[in-house]
């Protein structure tokens, strides 16, 4: 049973993640495009923590935490960078 439950999930995040790219290449704006890229991010984590679970193994959680965490800030300094035209002050 969890076999069909993890082939839903990876079919779900693999046409989120279609989805997004399609966002943002067709985004109207830059923030829409970062946006998009950000969501794609957790979308990947998702993907990282479906195999995880799939291998029956822990290192993909510990780098599913690594990579949201480099998401979170990277997406930050984007903003930043975008809004005030410099990262660090």
């Amino acid at each position: 049973m969890i076999h069909y439950a993890l082939l839903f999930g990876f079919c779900a995040v693999c046409v989120s993640l279609l989805v997004n790219l399609w966002r943002v290449v067709l985004g109207p704006t830059l923030m829409d495009r970062v946006l998009a890229v950000d969501t794609m991010v957790i979308n990947a984590i998702a993907l990282i923590i479906l195999v995880g679970i799939y291998q029956s193994t822990t290192i993909y959680f510990e780098s599913a935490l690594l990579f949201a965490m480099f998401g979170f800030i990277s997406t930050v300094a984007f903003c930043r960078f975008v809004l005030r035209g410099d990262v660090i002050e």
